[in-house]
This record gives C-alpha cells, structure tokens and sequence, in this order.
C-alpha cells in the first residue's frame, strides 16, 4: 500500500506542478550561474547509494558538495537570494517527488543522509533505520525545521549535529522504521502541511 500510495501521490503531485517546477527553474537560472537542480549522493534503503534531487539553491561552485561542508547553517553566504525563499519555504525539496517516483525514496521516511553522518551510526541503527526506503518528511524533519538557524548559533556547527542533533534524529528514524503504518504517514503529511502553511 505505501509504495502504491508513493507512486500515485508523485506522479500526481509532478504533474500538477510541473508549472511551479518552470517558474522556480527559471528563477533560479536568472538568479545565478549554474544547473537548477543539486544532486548529491545520499545512503538508501539497504545502505544502497543513491543521488538525491533538489532545486538548487547555492552558489557554484562554492555549493556545500563541492566545498565539503555538508550543512547549512545560519546565515549562509553561499545562499543565493532564489535559495533563500525556496530553502524557506522548503520549495527545494520538491525535486525529491522524482525520487519518489523512481524508488529510492518514500514521501514519509528517515531522512536519507550523507555517507559521512551515516558513518556516525551503530551496526544496530544502520540496520534498523535502512531497513525502510528514505522520505522526504518525518517526524525528525518537522521537530528541526530550523536545523541551519539552530546550528548556526553554534561555534562548532558540525560538531553540534553529530553530537547533538544527529543522535535525536537517529531516535525518531529508529522509532519510524519500528512502528512505521499508513496511518502514521498520512499523519506525518498532515503535520508538515500544517506547518509549511
């Protein structure tokens, strides 16, 4: 039932906004030089690698990829006006419905990370949390929605998330991949709803 409801929420939800796709691809072109999405490997289900979609909202070469800093905090300078108002509004993430669609992500799941911070987790959490596909949203998303604010108060940012904010997110992905329903998805979707607006 999850993978038919990911199908048919993606492919509904590209064609449906494939014109917001153009505006913001086009805003972004004019903004500044560089491709419009950002592609970056990220850690699947079953530790399978995998390059995730964005609309990209940094400048280049100086993208967090290519820099090797792998978070956004505070204040980023690299931050491009277009990226400021898309990362805001979470305008960005919209790209990863094609990732969706393709299988390598699920609309409700733990946040697919970077195989640096998936280094960071026991053999016990690598099991239990790539045992499901990754999502766009969760329960770990909605509770650090302003991760860039909250690490940018810090005077070790990537410090502070693999000691602190990390850990959290593990235990909200381990309690997903445990108890993960229909039911609790169609809540996670709604809480994000509410909170984008």
């Amino acid at each position: 039932m999850k993978r038919c409801f990911d199908l048919t929420a993606s492919a509904f939800a590209l064609l449906a906004l494939w014109p917001l796709f153009v505006v913001i691809a086009i805003w972004i072109k004019l903004d500044s030089k560089g491709p419009v999405f950002f592609k970056q490997t990220r850690v699947g289900r079953h530790e399978k690698n995998f390059e995730i979609l964005k609309f990209r909202s940094m400048s280049v070469p100086t993208s967090a990829q290519t820099a090797g800093l792998l978070i956004t905090v505070g204040q980023d300078a690299r931050v491009t006006k277009s990226g400021a108002f898309i990362r805001k509004t979470k305008l960005d993430e919209l790209p990863q419905l094609i990732n969706v669609l393709l299988g390598t992500m699920s609309i409700v799941g733990p946040r697919p990370e970077v195989p640096k911070y998936i280094a960071c987790y026991t053999p016990e959490q690598k099991q239990s949390v790539l045992s499901v596909r990754p999502g766009i949203t969760d329960n770990a998303s909605i509770a650090f929605r302003d991760e860039n604010e909250i690490l940018g108060k810090a005077q070790d940012p990537e410090k502070a998330y693999i000691e602190e904010v990390l850990p959290i997110k593990i235990a909200h992905y381990m309690e997903y991949a445990k108890h993960n329903s229909f039911q609790q998805d169609l809540k996670i979707i709604l809480k994000t709803i509410q909170i984008l607006f």
